[in-house]
């Protein structure tokens, strides 16, 4: 008889990751079983083989897959219970797909691959020396500090082929299920058979990539968002996560990690290496791969010789003289679009704001749309005449006149991404316009579109922030950017960097070939840092800024963070809780510990629920640990290591 320590995939009680369970044959570390609890036959993961206890234990009931997960993903499971404070259960939901004991038809895993024209490149000076660099340098992690159009790719690509070569598999991360198209086109000249797996895909695809990989007897190229870091892959030699700045890869749901530190963890046990790619790495991962030994790895030239810089048009929103042949899109922009649709090539629109209109009010009486539930103004959606609510989805009609004085004067102000297509629609009607953002229909999102998009067979993009980053589009000459400083009045810590990092990715879609092309970017603060140093995609200056403005209020990274969210019915009831676990965090924090609040949320009412928030700063990531042990069971929720304190 065998004994075995197994973690259900469901919270049996919180005190206890694993219960003790024998079975007649020997299994390997990481076997996916079903054991009974209680009444409930369950799922579990064999973590540990044991002796057998004091007290008596039930059998395994079934092995589900005949191959165990990779010993390295059930350590890093287990290590992000703990770094994350997370109940293993949790971080295996996480891990595992969904549906693992239902017998299936044999899905095809095969993707459709978007035709290319490229010939064998031959790879510059910069890529040569970052492959060259990253192949001889031990296990771990470097920084692949890029500049748009450098080439990261082709670098992710020869990494790839030597890790297969090598006999080890690599993974290859995207921050949008949008970008994955694109880069599958680039790997697929290089590798037949590649895994791809992310949230748009049904159940049962899912659960064929992760099987396929189970049982891969080869090394095998995966790609995919965060979620494809868990593909229980053998032998990973290479794990690169591309646009490594992108908030994507922080979760939000618990267990909430990071995929940039999870990725290190699975690396460490496979003895394989990460590449962090990014043109505009986050202020903290630049910092803190200064202060270690690896490698920071800059490719400061384009991959193309012949490149031409873009021309850049900084318009000042408040001149109102700009703005004579319309109310929100430049003369310059206007201009722009007209002669670069004249020339047949692409224009793209830029504004990280969807909906048609953000306020709706009343001219007579002041009255505003708001939520019911959530207190915030309702968003205008023209196209399905409606407003709605983005916190928690609430829709309701459209007034025709005003529910308290009854006036007609209903007025739509603010500007989305729905109105700049309306608007661009009515002024160009001829132009082939498509607008991709949250909005957008499943079937008209980036990744399927993306043919058209790189085809030239779209003559006006508009979208947020999913087409502001990673694109590569040969046709493209014109880039106008709305309102260049929509992010930068929320109040976080992060905002600015944000918003560099947004313009400096969007100016990078442009400059990529020899043909002239021109950014034109619209802003009520034009010399705001953010935007100067986006539009110059000045990395070095801006980074030097943010560091000394962080230190100076001891925000990341120069300390770890803790946020403490309660949620009750009644504000009082949120305002009361919040004030209490305060003054037993004051009482009991080490003086290392600083604490801000409570306050409101950012979002104070979601739903029918008040939110209030304690944010906890401290040099030792530790000490906020050991305060979650004050946390009480209900109503509070919590994030280490948050990106933003909205």
């Amino acid at each position: 008889m065998h004994y075995y320590d197994v973690a259900p995939t469901t919270i049996v009680r919180s005190s206890s990751g694993w219960f003790t369970y024998h079975f007649d044959e020997e299994l390997a570390i990481g076997s996916l079983v079903t054991i009974s609890v209680g009444k409930k036959t369950l799922i579990g993961v064999v973590v540990a083989a044991t002796k057998k206890p004091a007290y008596d234990t039930k059998s395994i009931e079934s092995v589900i897959e005949a191959a165990p997960l990779p010993v390295a993903l059930v350590e890093t499971s287990r290590w992000m219970g703990d770094y994350y404070h997370t109940h293993l259960a949790t971080v295996l939901q996480t891990v595992l797909p969904r549906g693992l004991t239902k017998n299936r038809r044999k899905t095809s895993t095969s993707q459709s691959v978007i035709s290319r024209n490229r010939t064998n490149f031959v790879f510059t000076q910069d890529q040569q020396r970052a492959i060259d660099i990253i192949v001889k340098m031990s296990p771990g992690t470097a920084l692949l500090h890029g500049v748009t159009g450098s080439g990261k790719t082709a670098v992710y690509i020869e990494l790839a082929r030597q890790a297969v070569e090598s006999g080890k598999s690599a993974i290859i991360l995207v921050p949008e299920i949008s970008l994955t198209s694109q880069l599958v086109a680039e790997f697929a000249n290089h590798f037949d058979d590649i895994i791809l797996t992310h949230s748009r895909q049904t159940e049962a695809e899912r659960h064929a990539a992760f099987k396929e990989a189970l049982h891969s007897e080869k090394p095998r190229v995966a790609i995919g968002p965060r979620s494809a870091l868990f593909l229980p892959l053998r032998n990973i030699g290479v794990i690169a996560i591309d646009e490594c700045h992108e908030p994507s890869f922080k979760q939000e749901q618990s267990p909430r990690y990071s995929a940039l530190r999870v990725a290190s963890i699975l690396a460490h046990h496979h003895g394989g290496k990460v590449i962090l790619g990014s043109a505009t790495p986050s202020v903290s991962d630049y910092y803190l791969a200064e202060q270690s030994t690896r490698p920071i790895i800059t490719m400061s030239s384009s991959a193309q010789t012949d490149t031409i810089k873009p021309q850049i048009v900084r318009i000042d929103m408040t001149k109102r003289g700009h703005f004579s042949r319309h109310r929100f899109l430049s003369n310059d922009l206007l201009l722009a679009i007209e002669e670069t649709l004249q020339a047949r090539k692409q224009i793209l629109l830029f504004h990280n704001r969807r909906g048609s209109a953000s306020t709706t009010l009343c001219e007579s009486c002041g009255w505003q749309a708001m939520c019911p539930q959530c207190f915030l103004p309702l968003t205008l959606h023209t196209d399905k005449h409606h407003l709605r609510c983005h916190v928690c989805g609430h829709t309701e009609r459209v007034p025709t006149s005003c529910p308290q004085c009854h006036a007609a004067e209903i007025i739509h102000k603010g500007i989305g991404t729905k109105m700049v297509e309306s608007e661009i629609q009515h002024l160009f009607p001829q132009a082939r316009v498509r607008r991709f953002d949250g909005d957008t229909d499943s079937d008209l999102t980036v990744d399927k579109q993306y043919q058209a998009l790189y085809d030239g067979d779209i003559d006006i993009i508009i979208g947020t922030q999913v087409i502001a980053k990673g694109l590569d589009l040969p046709h493209l000459r014109i880039v106008g950017v709305i309102q260049a400083d929509s992010g930068l009045s929320l109040p976080d810590y992060t905002s600015p960097e944000r918003a560099f990092q947004l313009l400096a990715q969007v100016v990078g879609r442009v400059g990529r070939s020899h043909h002239p092309t021109k950014v034109i970017v619209q802003s009520y603060q034009p010399e705001h840092p953010a935007v100067v140093y986006g539009l110059s995609q000045n990395y070095t200056d801006f980074y030097q800024l943010t560091l000394a403005e962080r230190k100076k209020g001891y925000f990341p990274p120069f300390s770890y963070l803790l946020k403490l969210t309660c949620v009750y019915k009644s504000e009082g009831a949120a305002i009361r809780n919040a004030q209490t676990l305060a003054r037993t965090l004051r009482d009991v924090a080490p003086p290392t510990v600083q604490l801000l609040g409570p306050t409101p949320s950012f979002y104070e009412r979601q739903g029918d629920t008040y939110r209030w928030q304690i944010t906890v700063k401290s040099s030792k990531r530790a000490d906020l640990i050991a305060l979650l042990d004050h946390l009480p069971p209900k109503n509070w929720q919590y994030e280490l290591d948050p990106i933003s304190l909205l």
